[in-house]
């Protein structure tokens, strides 16, 4: 899949969560990603935006229990050495 970003900072704008800099991201894809992008959205009535943004978002937090989990690993194997 060819991905494509682009950021580029736009106006500032309130949302749910109050006064926040937003910024515009310009991504390709294939179209028949970005369709099922949209069934998903329009099923849980909400923006492909939003959707994409909680996808990123969970993506970021596994990666971040993963890291944890490995530095949790690493501390014991290193712990057991010493002991």
């Amino acid at each position: 899949m060819f991905l494509y970003i682009h950021k580029r900072l736009i106006k500032s704008f309130t949302d749910k969560k109050g006064e926040q800099q937003m910024a515009r991201v310009l991504i390709s894809m294939p179209e028949e990603f970005l369709s099922k992008i949209d069934q998903v959205a329009d099923g849980e009535n909400r923006s492909r935006s939003e959707l994409i943004r909680e996808a990123l978002r969970t993506y970021i937090h596994k990666n971040k229990v993963r890291d944890n989990a490995l530095a949790t690993k690493n501390a014991d194997i290193l712990e057991s050495l010493l002991d």
